[in-house]
């Protein structure tokens, strides 16, 4: 029988291991601010090292005692430049527009300390966004990057409320590229900090900490209004979830204005770990040399890792590759036969005892098998990681199928986080005692999850799909200065609208299947969500990227970006005499002629019908290939580098209109 979401109370109370974390040390629920851990931090594990950056010149590293002295100096050099009173119970804004560095934490967590709240961007986004974003949020400071973007903003500034420009880097600030306001570089900032007496504040919990705009990918981008207790309530139910321990080693590779990057930097050094950083070009090289413990990445950079480790499963002799392929797939049964066993298997209830029993014997019988695949071939994939890695947490869109089964194949445990930037962002997570693959988790501590009917808004039954609500104290305060989109998104009882689709286990496991507003509907009615599909092609090795298209046609169909370099292998071993060229994105292929036309058609045919759940409607009618990967500088991908699916279709209208001629 079916049961009914409950609608007032969470139906999944905490375990005791969350439980006994919840209580542990260093415990803040006694803080009214999330800059107050700073000093606490530099007490209890001063001398551990808290931020290093082995990539800069020269590498730079800083004490948690270091980085407490220096957030305050940063602090104290904003009070000096002067910061107008709460008005209306809002504290002044001050714009960060920069990318992750050692330096972006300390104006962070420096601008809160000295009482403001920041409005953080990447210095790359588009300068008219920069510039919406400064007259929306009515800053009266700015932080840049460099001297270059104040010049690309320069001739609006003047425009603005800005009183005083800081710039994170140390370059020479000529008089004739100064505003008629103070503009400092970095050290000059940290000296007038040095030379003045930092005012301790002690802002409410309710108070703004910090506006993260969204986006914008369709319409003008929203500032989310996080609070001091927002974060700090992520920062103590997230230890509910994972325990690291002070001084082990969290590679930073997300960036820190988007609120999943953020939150996972501000809890890792909440726990007394040594934060490294990291970018896309070294990360690999990186995870080897420095051997952390705990990375946090968006689905892309895992695919990025897998797509590594099979580029040298292909270049391998055939015999090997052979090999290499009969022990994934003898492992693969052995995983899928130990998620039965364990009562782990992505399903509306647990399985029943025989089916569990099966599933035993036949765990037994091919773990020697799977044993020898971890000797020979998995304890290699692992060490090219580092070797230590205890876990892995991937958040900003559901990690496809393929993927999950092969990290947990090579002995690799990736915990898959969801949420959004209006709720700071954490609200379910899988547990490493509970590791669901192709689930999102459970609700973290004093979060509700409710699935309910589209257009009702009626609780659903469990194991039934409907649109993802969610409550708890993480729940962002509302859009800055708009009510409207604030109604819209919050009801009166509290329940945030995600946008997302998705059923509940009994247990509790979320399973998410795609945005409502993704939805593509066939002619015959048939709803289609496209990232299941779209993650069961992304297993070809043969495409690198894929977005289904077809509202309002008879069939689905694909737009690809093909995967150059398997392309080119495969191109070779068939004899055909044709050499990709990579600086023409692959301009010298004939993506029309019928050996690539044939080999697409076949992948994408058996990955969709492999694909759990399959349907007639699910097969790909049409496709095209594109030889211009979507990217952040084209704006076809988010800076979480998922695919902006109306700038894409906006920009192949034509060709997805002859694709159904």
């Amino acid at each position: 029988m079916s049961q009914a979401n409950p609608v007032s109370s969470n139906p999944f109370p905490v375990s005791d291991i969350e439980r006994r974390a919840l209580a542990a040390e260093p415990n803040y629920t006694d803080l009214t601010s999330l800059p107050e851990i700073w000093q606490r931090l530099a007490t209890v594990v001063g001398d551990r090292l808290a931020l290093w950056d082995p990539h800069s010149k020269p590498p730079v590293e800083l004490t948690y005692k270091q980085l407490a002295g220096q957030i305050e100096q940063f602090a104290a050099g904003i009070q000096a430049l002067g910061l107008p009173e709460v008005r209306d119970g809002i504290p002044p804004r001050v714009a960060l527009f920069a990318n992750d560095s050692l330096r972006w934490a300390i104006a962070d967590q420096g601008t809160m300390a000295a009482g403001a709240a920041n409005v953080v961007r990447s210095g790359d986004a588009e300068r008219q966004e920069l510039l919406y974003i400064l007259e929306n949020s009515g800053s009266i400071g700015l932080i840049a990057e460099n001297l270059a973007l104040m010049k690309q903003l320069r001739p609006r500034l003047d425009d603005l409320p800005v009183q005083w420009v800081i710039l994170l880097s140390d370059e020479e600030i000529k008089e004739e590229t100064t505003l008629p306001v103070p503009v400092l570089s970095y050290n000059q900032l940290m000296t007038k900090g040095a030379a003045s007496q930092y005012q301790p504040i002690s802002p409410t919990s309710d108070s703004l900490a910090t506006l993260i705009y969204t986006s914008g990918t369709t319409g003008k981008p929203k500032g989310v209004m996080l609070t001091h207790a927002n974060l700090l309530n992520q920062i103590h139910s997230i230890k509910a979830v994972i325990q690291p321990q002070p001084g082990e080693r969290f590679l930073a590779i997300l960036p820190t204005w988007h609120s999943f990057g953020r939150m996972g930097e501000y809890f890792f050094l909440s726990r007394g770990c040594t934060l490294i950083y990291t970018s896309i070009r070294t990360f690999k090289q990186d995870l080897k040399k420095y051997q952390p413990e705990y990375m946090m990445a968006v689905p892309r950079l895992w695919e990025s890792i897998y797509e590594g480790v099979q580029k040298q499963f292909r270049e391998m002799p055939a015999k090997r590759q052979r090999l290499v392929e009969s022990f994934l797939s003898i492992s693969q049964s052995y995983i899928e036969a130990r998620r039965t066993w364990q009562g782990l298997r992505l399903q509306l209830e647990a399985p029943p005892g025989g089916e569990r029993l099966v599933a035993g014997l036949k765990l037994a019988a091919l773990w020697p098998i799977h044993k020898l695949g971890e000797m020979l071939v998995y304890k290699k994939v692992r060490q090219a990681t580092g070797g230590k890695l205890k876990y892995v947490i991937s958040g900003g869109g559901s990690l496809a199928m393929h993927l999950e089964n092969f990290f947990e194949i090579v002995g690799l445990e990736v915990l898959v986080g969801y949420g959004l930037t209006e709720t700071s962002p954490v609200l379910t997570a899988r547990r490493f005692w509970r590791n669901l693959r192709g689930s999102a988790g459970q609700p973290i501590p004093e979060t509700q999850i409710q699935i309910v009917n589209p257009e009702t808004r009626q609780p659903l039954p469990y194991g039934e799909t409907g649109l993802v609500l969610a409550s708890g104290p993480q729940v962002m305060a509302g859009y800055f200065q708009n009510p409207e989109a604030t109604a819209k998104a919050i009801n009166p009882q509290g329940w945030f609208d995600t946008g997302d689709l998705g059923w509940m286990s009994v247990a509790g496991d979320l399973v998410l299947t795609g945005r409502a507003k993704d939805t593509i509907v066939l002619t015959n009615g048939e709803n289609i969500e496209p990232q299941p599909i779209e993650d069961a092609c992304l297993r070809s090795p043969y495409i690198d990227q894929i977005m289904l298209v077809g509202q309002d046609q008879k069939f689905l169909g694909a737009l690809i970006v093909p995967n150059l370099e398997a392309l080119q292998k495969f191109l070779d071993d068939q004899g055909a005499s044709v050499q990709i060229s990579a600086a023409t994105k692959g301009q010298s292929i004939d993506l029309e002629s019928k050996m690539v036309q044939d080999l697409f058609r076949q992948e994408l045919n058996r990955e969709v019908k492999n694909r759990p759940g399959y349907r007639a409607d699910d097969r790909i009618g049409v496709f095209r290939l594109l030889t211009e990967p979507f990217s952040m500088e084209n704006g076809m991908l988010t800076q979480t580098l998922k695919i902006k699916r109306p700038v894409v279709t906006e920009r192949y209208q034509d060709l997805i209109e002859a694709m159904f001629v």
